[in-house]
């Protein structure tokens, strides 16, 4: 209790320093000095080392300290600082859209629409929500990137960099320890370790825990949502003159207890919810633990000429096994689940870079991935068994360039292409009643996992870019993205997701770079669009190219400092359009194995058949799946000298989204994430260059929301958090 009183007292403190909370997203670089105004944040993202506000595209992009400053501490968090992004908890997977393109299904045989990368190498949409430590930077890109990415980018990409070692720097690093409200513990830490002049090793870790934001009253005991999290990297950089080598391996145990969620209103067990939000009710034992294993190696060597030849290799290894209490409650006919998940992604990128000196530079560059995918999901309701068991392997390639040419000073034509080929094959059955009298030993086959599905496109951008001064650049630019298509089994595929994007930008500075704004406005057509629906004449779920989409808007940010205040903010409107779709509303199924359509005449008696026909609806359209109208936010900090090298710094950050669909059937009842607003506050102790302290809090309102859904279940924000760290740098 006094610890919490102690942490309230600095919560208050933070919120009593600031005047305006309603700024938001990218905030000022930790290393700015103050009273220089906004310092530059250099990404890599188009494989050079560029300047933000001199790259012609819509983006944003933190260092370590802004994201600290902001309370982002992992992907999902990441929505809360940059305009448009959408992440929604789906449980197995997280649905990352962007501009409303990106993910909309949990389906094993959908890929990404938005591409996240970590240290360069391609991330596949499950064990993505590991905590963030030891990081360089975070880009967010948006719009379709066909050209430099490829496929799986038609909502944009995020570019996540961990640290490399420092040579020139001596035997240093910094540890991070804090403790908080819901026996909250966290520690994290790195050593950088210059063994020679061009050869160094840094190795990193952390450790995050909290208990359960659940009180559990079911006949089952439960500490789903807890968090008991760790990792660490080691990173090797061997660098003699103009040769640079970059390995690194990390690994990453994740263990929440289970899935913390209950029945949505409007859905079989939405009767058997119990409490509030906060508590859980289940009959069967639940667990979920994620695991992941990455390596990469980098390679880069520049010629005399200035061309660098550029080489990243990759493999991971991401496993998700997890007990399921299906129907999230004690009512009849529940499910319980037995689900394993595992991914292994094997990656190799060559690229040949020209220097940037002259009228012309160029890319190239070709990309192979193959991911080897295998699931194994035993369902059991009311002691009859169901057994999905199979997986598929996928394999990517690419070949790209890109090209910039300056017309006239300051006037820049980009042209980009990229050939892209997608295949995959899959094996494995759907099987009921293993175990049962009167069924096969082994279970009856009822559906096949095996298929086999291919396809190729073109894809890149065009682009006009005017550097009018030192402080101005316009963009406009078209450009074309692709996410590949798939199968649902051998006699059943569904085509690629394709999205055809205009945009115009504008990115400025003012009062001798005190202030600097980035305006963009875009229109996309997006065809295909993939999404799950049950296939009454099995049964079963598959995914099916449903509709097209009209999607525009736009977007703007705005950093700023002048002395010891710093602010920032952002806002982005979009306005999408799905067209009518005729569907098999699950919402009102469940999400168990119901059978196939019945035989006119025979009444309904799952799991044998079903009667599909009263569930069967036709939307008049809406808004695209996951595309909240708007989203803004902002951050506002100022720092108060207390004498010699002390500082005292508070600061204040809201983010807002609007409501958002996640399901065809647009109910507001069970389809609709609320609209939500978020305060955090952090007040930093800086005693001097090496030591401070921060007192912290995240939803200072106690907002009670929805943060995403999975079949029939909705998962929920954390509560109010706050506490109290200490950082030292040596």
């Amino acid at each position: 209790m006094k610890l919490h009183s102690m942490l309230g007292g600095a919560l208050a403190l933070a919120l009593a320093c600031q005047s305006d909370a309603g700024l938001a997203q990218q905030t000022a670089p930790a290393t700015e000095a103050a009273g220089q105004g906004v310092g530059d944040i250099i990404v890599t993202a188009q494989r050079r080392k560029e300047k933000l506000q001199d790259l012609a595209v819509s983006a944003t992009a933190f260092d370590s300290g802004s994201l600290a400053a902001k309370a982002v501490t992992n992907l999902s968090e990441l929505q809360n600082a940059s305009p448009a992004l959408s992440i929604s908890d789906g449980g197995i997977t997280q649905s990352i859209n962007i501009r409303g393109i990106g993910l909309a299904s949990n389906s094993p045989s959908v890929t990404a629409g938005v591409a996240t990368y970590v240290d360069g190498l391609f991330q596949p949409p499950i064990v993505q929500g590991n905590s963030f430590y030891d990081l360089a930077s975070v880009e967010v890109l948006r719009g379709p990137q066909g050209t430099l990415v490829g496929s799986n980018s038609t909502g944009g990409a995020i570019f996540i960099n961990t640290q490399n070692p420092q040579l020139n720097k001596g035997l240093g690093g910094y540890a991070t320890v804090g403790v908080g409200n819901y026996n909250s513990f966290q520690s994290e830490g790195a050593v950088n370790l210059p063994v020679s002049d061009t050869f160094g090793l840094r190795a990193a870790g952390f450790y995050r825990s909290h208990r359960s934001y659940y009180t559990s009253v079911g006949p089952v005991p439960t500490d789903a949502g807890k968090l008991q999290e760790g990792g660490g990297r080691l990173t090797a950089m061997w660098k003699p003159g103009s040769f640079q080598a970059i390995a690194k391996v990390s690994f990453n145990d994740r263990n929440t207890g289970g899935y913390a969620y209950r029945p949505i209103l409007g859905t079989p067990f939405d009767a058997y919810r119990v409490g509030d939000i906060r508590t859980l009710s289940f009959d069967t034992p639940v667990a979920n633990r994620e695991r992941a294993f990455q390596a990469s190696l980098e390679l880069k060597q520049e010629l005399a000429s200035g061309i660098v030849l550029r080489s990243v290799t990759g493999y991971q290894n991401k496993r998700i096994n997890a007990l399921n209490d299906v129907d999230a409650s004690t009512g009849p006919g529940g499910v319980a689940e037995n689900y394993f998940a595992g991914e292994k992604v094997y990656t190799q990128e060559i690229n040949i870079i020209s220097p940037t000196a002259g009228r012309f530079d160029w890319i190239l560059g070709g990309y192979f991935q193959r991911n080897d995918i295998r699931i194994r999901i035993l369902q059991d309701q009311g002691g009859f068994p169901t057994d999905i068991i199979g997986g598929n392997q996928r394999t990517t390639t690419g070949l790209f360039a890109q090209g910039n040419y300056e017309i006239v000073p300051g006037l820049e034509a980009q042209l980009g292409a990229r050939y892209s080929t997608y295949k995959a094959t899959g094996y494995g059955d759907v099987t009921i009643g293993r175990g049962i009298p009167g069924f096969p030993t082994g279970g009856l086959a009822v559906a096949s996992l095996a298929g086999e599905h291919k396809d190729s496109l073109a894809t890149g951008k065009f682009a006009l870019n005017w550097k009018i001064d030192r402080d101005n650049l316009l963009y406009a630019l078209v450009a074309r993205g692709y996410k590949p298509g798939g199968f649902n089994s051998p006699t059943s595929n569904f085509d690629p997701e394709r999205v055809i994007s205009y945009e115009a930008g504008w990115k400025s500075a003012f009062l001798h770079n005190r202030i600097r704004t980035q305006l963009s406005a875009f229109y996309n057509q997006y065809s295909n669009f993939q999404f799950n629906v049950v296939e009454p004449s099995t049964g079963f779920s598959g995914v099916e190219n449903i509709s097209t989409v009209k999607i525009k808007g736009v977007e703007a940010q705005v950093q700023g400092r002048f002395g010891g205040l710093g602010f920032d903010a952002n806002v982005a409107f979009v306005d999408s359009h799905l067209a009518s779709v005729t569907f098999v509303n699950t919402r009102q199924l469940g999400g168990a194995n119901l059978g196939p359509q019945c035989p006119a005449g025979t009444p309904s008696s799952p799991p044998l058949c079903f009667d599909y026909r009263p569930f069967i609806q036709t939307t008049g359209g809406g808004p695209n799946l996951y595309a909240p109208r708007l989203t803004w936010g902002g951050g506002v900090e100022y720092e108060i000298p207390l004498g010699g090298e002390v500082r005292l710094t508070p600061r204040v950050n809201y983010a807002y989204v609007s409501e958002q669909f996640t399901y065809i059937g647009y109910s507001p009842l069970s389809d609709r994430l609320n609209p939500r607003g978020l305060l955090s506050a952090i007040v930093t102790l800086k005693l001097n260059d090496r030591l401070k302290v921060e007192a912290w809090g995240t939803n200072l309102t106690n907002k009670q929301y929805i943060t995403g859904q999975l079949n029939s279940n909705e998962f929920y924000g954390a509560p109010r958090e706050f506490g109290v760290k200490l950082d030292a740098t040596f």
